[in-house]
């Protein structure tokens, strides 16, 4: 049973704000202000409020900052983090972050993962008092009455597998998540980019075989559509698509899953995150959170609410048009056409601090059930990631 009040109702946003949620202004019977003082302040209904409050919120791709230079500062000097950067990302509403890189591809991968994880790891045990490194079942139900930040290790490609015992190696560095492949080919698989998908390979079906077996979650986000079903029929445990969208709904956008993918990853129990990446969501303009709503729609009705969760890939802090003009237009590198970014990449809504509250909002909109939208926020990824993580 979870505490009346926890370290996540304390909404400190800034001086002057209100020290809970319990002692927020009501405005109107039944809606309550929220971020007080700040550009995001918006009352949201005590349904909304008590909904986020109480789920484990699970974002399946939440970078803590999209902007490379702040990431990067951070895992040099951890102490450069600081105890206000804890309360705003505490206080989104999100209880766990899995804040992955694509970059593992290449001769290098192993090495560069290796040091990705060593950073991490010392960024994490320098905060263990803000931060909860996510790696059992165990994990997943207490951390959100524990005050805690939870962070999830993950990655966006499986390059640095070189060997099936490396998959060994990096689970007892703390990874719970790998992505079988990132936009291209490697030696496990093809990527949704590429022109040709040939499948999983027979190395392939072993690292998914053995991932099974350590308890490390298969991710599918990125695969091409052949070898997303080939990861999805060689595991024995349910597969993950952690990030991405309903391909009906945008025609022909390779980042997106087909229908086909939607039935059978939820034949084997798997979890689709919807993100709010503009060009996944629509391909023309206006793109709002009811766009993105219809994506949770869609798969609801064709596989059944308990194949959904989130999986934003986005920041809280202004996403990827907050980049530098250089970086921003790097974004997606040689594969930039093909993610067809338009003026924008992240939808105006998402990459704000209250975007948990603003989607939980529109859910209830949709009419779905205070179940189901639990199950949304992080119910089905918490259910399915204990089963994976018990070997």
């Amino acid at each position: 049973m979870k505490p009346a009040m926890t370290r996540r109702r304390l909404l400190k946003l800034g001086a002057g704000a209100l020290s809970s949620v319990a002692a927020a202004p009501m405005i109107q019977r039944g809606r309550y202000l929220l971020f007080a003082g700040t550009p995001q302040e918006q009352a949201f209904s005590a349904r909304v409020v008590k909904l986020v409050e109480e789920s484990t919120v699970i974002d399946m791709l939440a970078p803590l900052s999209i902007v490379s230079e702040r990431t990067d500062e951070w895992l040099r000097r951890p102490e450069s983090f600081t105890e206000a950067e804890f309360r705003l990302y505490r206080d989104s509403g999100i209880n766990v972050f899995h804040d992955t890189t694509g970059d593992s591809a290449g001769e290098d991968s192993f090495s560069g993962m290796l040091h990705w994880a060593a950073q991490w790891n010392g960024f994490l045990a320098h905060h263990s008092d803000w931060f909860l490194r996510i790696t059992t079942p165990d994990h997943l139900r207490k951390v959100n009455g524990s005050g805690k930040i939870g962070f999830l290790l993950g990655l966006q490609n499986s390059d640095h597998f070189r060997t099936l015992d490396d998959i060994n190696l990096f689970f007892g560095l703390g990874q719970r998540v790998s992505q079988l492949t990132y936009n291209s080919q490697n030696r496990i698989g093809t990527g949704c980019m590429d022109r040709r998908d040939g499948g999983l390979s027979d190395f392939g079906v072993d690292v998914v075989k053995r991932m099974n077996e350590v308890g490390m979650a298969v991710d599918l986000g990125h695969c091409g559509d052949q070898t997303t079903l080939d990861g999805i029929e060689a595991s024995a445990k349910p597969p993950l698509i952690t990030h991405t969208n309903v391909r009906a709904l945008v025609p022909g956008y390779p980042r997106n899953k087909t229908d086909e993918i939607f039935k059978k990853m939820a034949a084997k129990g798997g979890i689709a995150g919807m993100t709010a990446v503009r060009s996944f969501v629509r391909d023309s303009e206006p793109t709002t959170l009811e766009n993105l709503l219809d994506h949770y729609d869609y798969v609801a009705k064709l596989v059944g609410v308990e194949h959904l969760g989130i999986g934003s890939d986005t920041d809280i802090r202004g996403g990827y048009d907050a980049q530098a003009k250089e970086d921003w237009e790097r974004t997606g590198g040689r594969y930039r056409a093909q993610y067809r970014f338009r003026h924008k990449i992240d939808m105006d809504e998402m990459t704000q601090l209250k975007r948990t509250y603003l989607l939980t909002e529109g859910l209830t909109r949709r009419g779905y059930s205070d179940a189901d939208i639990a199950l949304i926020l992080g119910g089905n990824f918490q259910r399915v990631l204990s089963e994976i993580w018990t070997v």
